[in-house]
């Protein structure tokens, strides 16, 4: 082993050694490289106090707290070399130390904008002020959650600002604050909750009309899918989702049917897929479309057919219970009819029924769901309404014909020639209450049957203030439906049951001598015969009345059972008999209601005879020659012959 003078000899002669010339300018490379990390590191090391000695308007404490607190100002402000410095140092350049966050910056429209001289959002507007930034996880942060809606609002709720970019929110906080986020957020502080940046991206924001923007509306699905994966993966799989995917822009994304900024929940009556809107302003604003049903080579009437519907009815009064169309075709699941995993797919209807109608039945394919009278679809219902519609056209038109001519008549003759008669009771108390139960309850059905087939008429106005989730017009009608059934039980007692009532029953039978009065009364009305034709105790114009009305109360009764009790019927009906149970029960109810107007409303308020209401059913009494009647047999005495 060597002695300590031994080595030190050793590194003075390893020291002496001549340095080969040839790597003389690799040594000189190395030096002028190493230059300016030795003279920089010299001249970053002025102290912060140096700097704060002067600068007393920043904070030490603040600054000792921000994100930047244990660096060195001369970090930053890397052209100061020495103290004191020129008097004004060149800006910062945050893109020194942050080189990706800069790049992608400067690619967005808040960095085109910048870049081109126009005032735009840039590092110091959101995340604050550099001597006291604060890391994004820090609560006082501009930019920690919780607080990014409102530094964004600082420039876009400006509106004298924002106006002149045309932007398509002009209170985007408020709007966002209502939102179902907005209130996570703000209301709840619920820090996972969707903002602005989630959403719009940060450094990297772009308009929506940027295909690279987050926004753009095929980029729509995979931002929120980001939150909400499992409604992406199934939209993916609908038939929305695969023509997104394959760029057609008529398919809906999320915010077509969610909405923006102002997105609510389902269960908020303001939201554009509550249950009662989201027929009519979602799904009908595309499917109602005639350009995109022709483009797209679908059937023009789904939108219509379904507000024919009971369900679409009873929506558009406010039911939010009835059948939408999300609930029978999914909402992101939606798949066309013919897709074996459709819900609407024949296969499957009587599940998809069977959530609201248990025990469905799958009798219930046969028919056309949303298939409006058609000789293709729902023939049958097609043809019942064509003969329903002659009906009318030739029922009511002979009695508009009939009492037209009546009228004529009987205003051009002089009310002198009638002469006041004795009186006789033709209809007892107990026959007048049940004609007035029976004109109530027909009223009353009447009048909330139609309101549930036309809900936007005006006449329909107390329903429509009153809109609420209890069905209250269907209560009131099946209560006079009740009444109604109850009243036709009685008659149906009274007539059988009872002398008198056998006695009018056997005046109401039609006779040959009515087919005779008809035409005697014509040709007495044209003026071809001068006296009026006598009739028995009723006239062909009472038993008319009396038989359609027979007829009538026992088709109405028995569609309205149908109707009424649709969960049993279900079981064993396909679904074209309920659909014509619908059909025969509104034209049935449409034609009764033009027979009472045109034809009973005329004899008993509009006869010139009769103007303007005939007393007959509140005294009971007549005049023995009232309209040329003769007068009932004499009447059974009132108590122990009453019944037999």
């Amino acid at each position: 082993m060597k002695s300590g003078a031994g080595r030190v000899g050793d590194r003075q002669a390893l020291n002496a050694r001549p340095i080969k010339t040839s790597k003389i300018p690799s040594i000189l490379f190395f030096c002028l490289l190493l230059a300016p990390v030795v003279y920089g590191a010299e001249q970053q090391k002025i102290p912060n106090e140096d700097c704060l000695a002067c600068h007393d308007q920043i904070d030490p404490a603040k600054y000792g707290r921000s994100i930047h607190g244990k660096n060195l100002c001369t970090s930053c402000h890397a052209d100061i070399i020495e103290i004191p410095h020129q008097e004004k140092p060149a800006p910062v350049q945050c893109a020194n130390c942050h080189p990706i966050e800069a790049e992608i910056y400067r690619a967005s429209d808040h960095g085109i904008a910048v870049g081109a001289g126009i005032t735009a959002a840039g590092c110091v507007d959101c995340h604050g002020e550099p001597h006291s930034l604060l890391n994004y996880r820090d609560p006082e942060s501009p930019v920690y959650r919780l607080n990014i809606p409102k530094t964004c609002a600082r420039c876009h709720e400006d509106q004298a600002k924002m106006t002149k970019f045309g932007l398509s929110e002009s209170a985007p906080l408020k709007s966002y604050s209502e939102s179902v986020h907005g209130k996570a957020l703000l209301e709840k502080g619920l820090i996972s909750a969707a903002m602005c940046t989630d959403c719009h991206g940060s450094h990297d924001l772009h308009a929506p009309t940027n295909p690279k923007s987050k926004i753009y509306w095929m980029n729509v699905p995979s931002t929120c899918g980001k939150c909400h994966e499992n409604v992406l993966q199934t939209y993916k799989r609908s038939i929305h989702g695969k023509a997104a995917l394959e760029g057609k822009r008529e398919s809906p994304v999320c915010t077509d049917c969610h909405g923006e900024h102002g997105i609510k929940s389902h269960l908020d009556p303001t939201s554009t897929v509550y249950a009662s809107v989201i027929s009519e302003k979602t799904c009908g604003h595309c499917h109602g479309s005639e350009k995109l049903n022709t483009k797209f080579n679908l059937p023009a009437d789904r939108v219509s057919s379904y507000f024919a519907s009971y369900h679409g009815l009873a929506s558009k009064l406010g039911a939010t219970t009835v059948a939408n169309c999300a609930s029978c075709h999914g909402a992101h699941d939606v798949l066309p009819s013919s897709d074996p995993d459709s819900s609407v797919n024949k296969a499957h209807l009587s599940r998809t029924c069977g959530k609201c109608h248990p025990g469905a039945g799958k009798q219930l394919s046969q028919g056309s769901i949303h298939g409006t009278p058609s000789p293709k679809e729902n023939h049958i219902v097609y043809y019942v309404t064509l003969l329903y519609i002659g009906l009318i056209i030739a029922v009511i038109g002979g009695m508009l014909a009939h009492n037209a001519l009546d009228f004529w008549k009987k205003f051009t003759k002089h009310y002198e020639d009638l002469k006041d008669k004795s009186h006789y009771l033709r209809f007892t108390l107990e026959e007048r209450v049940q004609h007035w139960l029976l004109a109530w309850s027909f009223i009353v059905l009447a009048y909330t049957g139609f309101a549930l087939k036309f809900p936007d008429a005006w006449w329909n106005f107390p329903f429509m203030l009153a809109k609420s989730n209890t069905d209250w017009r269907g209560g009131i009608h099946k209560g006079a439906a009740i009444v109604f059934v109850l009243l036709g039980i009685y008659h149906a007692w009274f007539v059988l049951m009872t002398r008198r009532g056998r006695q009018q029953l056997r005046e109401m039978f039609p006779r040959l001598r009515d087919v005779k009065d008809v035409f005697a009364q014509q040709i007495y009305n044209l003026g071809f015969k001068k006296d009026r034709p006598k009739f028995a105790p009723y006239s062909y114009i009472e038993k008319a009345e009396y038989w359609a009305l027979i007829w009538g109360s026992v088709v109405m009764v028995v569609t309205g059972t149908v109707l009424t009790f649709e969960n049993l019927f279900m079981k064993y009906l396909p679904k074209w008999a309920l659909d014509l149970a619908t059909a025969i029960h509104f034209y049935e109810a449409l034609l009764a209601v033009l027979a009472i107007v045109v034809w009973h409303f005329y004899f008993v308020m509009f006869d010139p005879e009769a103007y303007p209401l005939s007393p007959t059913m509140l005294t009971g009494k007549v005049h023995e020659e009232e309209k040329a009647i003769e007068p009932l047999p004499p009447q059974d005495p009132p108590a122990k012959d009453k019944k037999d």
